[in-house]
């Protein structure tokens, strides 16, 4: 178990702005992941140096994005005025956290613009429509060397803004919540909305917050 990425949400509209924003402000470029044909949203990755990424994303015009809740969770967030989305966490097995949530995972693929397939099962976006502090998980079945992670740069998540219970999402997890967060700190917030709050990250330039 341990953190693969975070996502922040806006509209298709605004997804050149917000990615030009964040990748100015860390120093560093994004580059087009893509589209999820069967969720309906497309993403922008920036891969990180501590082996996970930040993913921004948008649902797009498409029956796909009003069907699946992914899309769904995306659209919601975008029209909640955008903003940090949810974490994710990686398993190797995700057959326990299907056993212990008692559904299904769910398949997911993504086609980058070079023509290469990623393909991974995710379970949990439901539950963080539901409660923003939760994160969902993903078992990766994508060759390791294609994680959208490699290749990450001299930037690095450094610490977290959480709003929420910490039980309940050690609960959630079924471990401590600091096990997928290994040598990223977590500071607990007061916030009027659970979730990610800020984001801070470690540059050549120094620490930068994104909210």
């Amino acid at each position: 178990m341990r953190l693969d990425h975070i996502s922040y949400a806006c509209t298709t509209a605004e997804l050149p702005d917000v990615v030009q924003r964040i990748g100015s402000d860390l120093g560093a470029t994004f580059v087009d992941g893509g589209r999820h044909p069967s969720f309906g949203t497309r993403n922008f990755i920036l891969p990180l140096a501590n082996g996970c990424y930040v993913e921004v994303v948008s649902a797009l015009d498409h029956p796909a994005a009003d069907k699946a809740p992914f899309g769904r969770a995306v659209a919601q967030r975008a029209q909640d005025g955008g903003g940090w989305m949810s974490w994710v966490v990686a398993v190797d097995d995700i057959t326990p956290v299907e056993a212990r949530l008692g559904r299904e995972a769910r398949k997911g693929h993504r086609i980058r613009p070079d023509g290469v397939e990623l393909c991974w099962r995710q379970i949990g976006v439901l539950d963080v429509m539901a409660d923003p502090q939760l994160p969902f998980f993903v078992e990766w079945t994508s060759d390791s060397t294609e994680h959208p992670s490699r290749g990450g740069g001299t930037v690095a998540l450094d610490r977290v803004e959480m709003s929420g219970d910490p039980d309940a999402i050690s609960a959630w997890l079924g471990a401590d919540h600091d096990v997928p967060l290994d040598g990223i700190q977590v500071d607990w917030v007061e916030d009027e909305d659970p979730g990610l709050v800020a984001v801070w990250f470690a540059t050549p330039h120094g620490s930068v917050r994104i909210d």
